[in-house]
Parts: structure tokens; C-alpha cells; sequence
């Protein structure tokens, strides 16, 4: 049973113990029925955290189940990531080994084990091929790194769980990456103003010329002071989304396309792939999450974030596509704010809302370690440009300091005005786009 089949038949049994039909839980969730029939079927996987814990809430879910569903969600949205699993190669042939015909002798070409005196005699297990051991040992450690990880956010997201993401990254000393955008290498103190630029991939060790290569320090090593004038590698692995919509359903793209060119709206899983194909811009708001985790033993502090605004265009006569016919939640994450109308946008930190209770705003420093990941969520909106924007955020640790850069894959994010735009719906028992 695959990991996503595994998420599903745990999200069938709580709903079949819940009593609730898929309209109602639909309902409760702000979602449509035939999505929600999607994710417990296993055609479809709900993008965002949250989803995942409002169904768990709905049908009654004790803490152990709930924990056990978050599991096999981030197992299942970790396979989606990675992709199709390669083939295992074909098994090396066993050798053959020829009985000896005189009892009590090995068999030739092995050796027999040395037993120590008053031993008592054990069967030794049937030894695997190394390609099976290999592939055991990587399920393992996947399944114990999964439940570390629920365990992990579970604990950073209460009261208010928000929806969190792994990112493959480097490891200590070299810049962050994440799959859906990418953060720059830190930049350090000492030229003033701290430049930012796209990660690359950690340089391989150089050697001499007639010297043999020097291998990297032990990551149990202390890091080594930067050199004069250049700035350490930012000890922080990021996951950017930028694609995340309110309440997992509500939100709008501008696009230059008519209605009858334009498919049916996709699930949030699906939307960057679908914003691409129709060159879509975010209109009127966007939100960013990103998940942070530290690459080293220690602990780093976030100190704060900037939003740079790199252009401001007039915004396009394009036509406005609302993915949703009307939703809303619960649940209201807690969140900075970002106008990017003003001269100077700063990041406002507004508080959230679970249910009634209140969710207590962020707020910087904020501290982020490889067992203690942050997430951070950045709401952008303007009403007069067609904005070009990044965020900048500042750090320190033991090995120093600067700023890593949060931005859609090495590009600007771009989020812009669609006032007096004309604005379309998709109408399901139609088919198609309305007015």
C-alpha cells in the first residue's frame, strides 16, 4: 500500500466512525464535496496542514489518531514531493555454493565462524542481498524522519497548526534551498549593506595544485571564522510556498486569457503548475509560508524581516479567476501583514484566530534549530501596482550573521491590483467560466 493510500483509508475509517456524510463534512471543512471524496479515495491530496487537522477535529479524532493521520499525510505530501520511486535494480546472483561431501568440513570458498567454548549453538539468519538491505535501511530511516517531523510541528504549530513542508537542502555551511522557491546564502557584516543573491550548491573540496583534495571538517567541528570581507553561509534550510490560499480554497488569479481558453479551476496542490500553464498572476493578495529549519547543531535566532519591492508596474487589463465560489474557516492563522502600496512596506505581525480562541501574533527574535523548525506566514496585498517583491530575513547564530532571501525559485515573487477587472466564477453545474 503506498503512502498516500495508507493517508486515505485513515482518513475512510474516521469518517465511517464519525457518522458524517461527505456533504456535511464537506461543509465543515469549506471545501467541495467531490474534493473531499478525492482525498479519501486517494485520487487527491489536500496540500495544506490544516485541512488535515479541521477533518480530524470534524470526525472526533482522539490526540493518538489525529498524531497518526498527520503522520501519514507528511509521509504521503513527501512521496508527492520526491516524485515516482526509481526502480529497485535487479538482485545480485547468490553465489552457488557445492556441498562437501565429507560431513563436519565448510562448504568450499567459506569459512566457518568461530564459536567460543560453552556457547550455545544459534541459527544464523539468512543473509540478504546488500540492494535489500539498503532499501530497508531507507524506508526505516524514512518512517522514523516522518514521525520526528509530526511530532516537531505538531509541537511549533499549537495552538494554531499551520500546514508544514519539508525542503531537501544542504547541509551545514552551504546556502538553503527549498522546492518551491529559494533562499539566498547569508550575507555578513562587514561590507555594510548585506547583498543577497540566489543559493548555489556547496563548492566540492579544493586542493593544492599536487596536493590531494581536503576533505570538509566533521559537522561536530566548530565552523571556521569567515574570511575578511566575506560572509558565512546562512545555517538555515527554507521551504517556500507561494501559492497558499485562505482557508485552503479561497483565491484569485489575474490572467490574460478569456474564459473559454481557461480550464476549470485545480485543487491548491495543483495551483502553481495551473498558474504557470495560463501565466497567471496572483490578484490582489498572496500568501507565503515558509517552513525554516537549522542545517546545524546549534540553535539560530531569527531577528526580523524586510520586504524589498523591486518594481511597481500599472497593473494588466486582465481578467480576474476566483477559484472559489464563496469560503471561509475557522481558523485563521496568525501571520504578518505586508502592504505593498506603501513607500516603505513593512511586515506587520496580526494575530490569528482558532475557533474563537485567539492565536497571539509573531513576533521577533524568534529561535530555529535542525528539532525545532519555524513557520512563518506573509500575507501581501496591494490595490494600485503590479508589484515585484521579496523578503529578506535576518539571522544570527555563534558563527555570525546576515540575511536570507525569500523569494519563487531565484525570480521576484509578483502579486498585483485587480480592481475594476472583470471577474469570473466557475459555475460546476455549467461546466464552464460565468460573469
Amino acid at each position: 500500500m503506498s503512502e498516500a493510500e495508507d493517508f486515505a483509508r485513515l482518513m475512510r475509517e474516521l469518517k465511517e466512525r464519525g457518522g458524517l456524510s461527505y456533504g456535511v463534512l464537506a461543509r465543515r471543512l469549506h471545501t467541495s464535496t467531490s474534493t473531499l471524496h478525492r482525498y479519501c479515495s486517494g485520487e487527491a491530496l489536500p496540500a495544506q496542514f490544516a485541512v488535515v487537522d479541521r477533518f480530524a477535529r470534524a470526525c472526533g479524532a482522539s490526540a493518538a489518531e489525529a498524531v497518526d493521520l498527520h503522520r501519514a499525510w507528511l509521509l504521503a505530501d513527501a512521496r508527492r514531493r520526491a516524485g515516482p520511486a526509481a526502480p529497485d535494480p535487479a538482485p545480485d546472483p547468490e553465489p552457488v555454493i557445492a556441498p562437501d561431501p565429507k560431513p563436519g568440513r565448510a562448504a568450499a570458498g567459506t569459512r566457518e565462524p568461530a564459536v567460543p567454548a560453552g556457547a550455545a549453538a544459534v541459527v544464523a539468519p539468512v543473509a540478504r542481498p546488500f540492494w535489500h538491505r539498503r532499501r530497508a535501511a531507507v524506508v526505516a530511516a524514512a518512517g522514523l524522519a516522518a514521525g520526528a517531523v509530526a511530532v516537531a510541528l505538531l509541537a511549533v504549530t499549537a495552538p494554531g497548526r499551520g500546514a508544514p513542508h519539508t525542503a531537501s537542502g544542504s547541509g551545514p555551511g552551504a546556502g538553503a534551498r527549498g522546492p518551491a522557491a529559494s533562499a539566498a546564502a547569508g550575507t555578513g557584516p562587514a561590507a555594510g549593506a548585506a547583498p543577497t543573491g540566489s543559493a548555489t550548491p556547496p563548492t566540492p573540496p579544493t586542493a593544492p595544485s599536487g596536493g590531494p583534495a581536503t576533505a570538509p571538517a566533521p559537522s561536530s567541528a566548530p565552523p571556521p571564522a569567515p574570511a575578511p570581507g566575506h560572509a558565512p553561509a546562512a545555517p538555515l534550510r527554507a521551504a517556500v510556498r507561494s501559492h497558499v490560499w485562505a482557508a485552503g480554497c479561497d483565491h484569485a488569479y489575474l490572467a490574460e486569457r478569456g474564459p473559454a481558453s481557461v480550464p476549470p479551476p485545480p485543487v491548491e496542490a495543483d495551483a502553481p503548475a495551473w498558474a504557470a500553464a495560463q501565466r497567471a498572476v496572483h490578484a490582489g493578495n498572496q500568501i507565503v509560508e515558509v517552513t525554516l529549519h537549522g542545517t546545524g547543531s546549534g540553535a539560530v535566532v531569527l531577528e526580523g524581516l524586510e520586504v524589498r519591492v523591486a518594481a511597481r508596474r500599472t497593473p494588466p487589463a486582465w481578467n480576474v479567476y476566483q477559484m472559489s465560489q464563496g469560503c471561509g474557516g475557522g481558523i485563521t492563522p496568525a501571520l504578518f501583514a505586508v502592504n505593498l502600496d506603501a513607500p516603505r512596506p513593512l511586515a506587520r505581525p496580526v494575530a490569528g484566530n482558532d475557533f474563537g480562541n485567539r492565536v497571539p501574533a509573531p513576533s521577533f527574535p524568534m529561535r530555529v534549530s535542525a528539532a525545532e523548525p519555524v513557520v512563518l506566514r506573509v500575507a501581501a496585498t496591494t490595490t494600485g501596482c503590479d508589484c515585484d517583491w521579496s523578503l529578506d530575513l535576518r539571522w544570527s547564530s555563534p558563527a555570525g550573521s546576515g540575511t536570507l532571501r525569500i523569494d519563487d525559485g531565484g525570480r521576484a515573487l509578483r502579486t498585483s491590483a485587480a480592481a475594476g477587472r472583470p471577474v469570473y466564477g466557475y459555475a460546476l453545474e455549467l461546466g464552464r467560466w460565468s460573469h
